[in-house]
């Protein structure tokens, strides 16, 4: 007897197959970490890393394209996180040059996504690029 079950919407976009991938591969990249960063960096890396699919998931339940949008705004707020634990990882060697170039590629192509996708749910010609730097500008003191 063969099991069939339903593929829901999410787990055919691009942007979720990339960063599921992306996951993994932060998963098993930081195995190689020190452990005394279990439960600092390693930790905090692959947190952020996972929340990029997983928020585009559970976005993708919301009724509205509005809510949905909010949960990309999410996961490309974690994209950006991550970008920032691989710095760190790359600053204190626990990353070569060209693993951190890769895997910062990798992570561009996602983010480019989730602008696509982002421009879709709104039906806007903003990005999320643009609103964060419409939202800071005119946030300014």
């Amino acid at each position: 007897m063969k099991n069939t079950f339903y593929v829901y919407s999410f787990e055919k976009l691009d942007v979720y197959q990339l960063a599921r991938k992306f996951r993994v591969g932060i998963k098993k990249l930081t195995l190689s970490f020190p452990s005394d960063e279990k439960f600092e960096l390693t930790s905090q890396i692959r947190r952020s890393s996972s929340s990029i699919a997983t928020n585009l998931a559970e976005g993708s339940g919301r009724a509205s394209l509005k809510d949905q949008a909010y949960f990309t705004n999410i996961s490309f707020s974690s994209a950006l996180e991550t970008i920032d634990h691989l710095t760190y990882s790359l600053d204190m060697e626990y990353l070569l040059k060209d693993q951190y170039s890769d895997l910062r590629l990798r992570l561009d192509s996602v983010i480019l996504k989730f602008n696509s996708l982002y421009k879709y749910q709104l039906g806007s010609e903003n990005d999320l690029k643009t609103k964060i730097k419409n939202d800071l500008s005119t946030n300014k003191p």
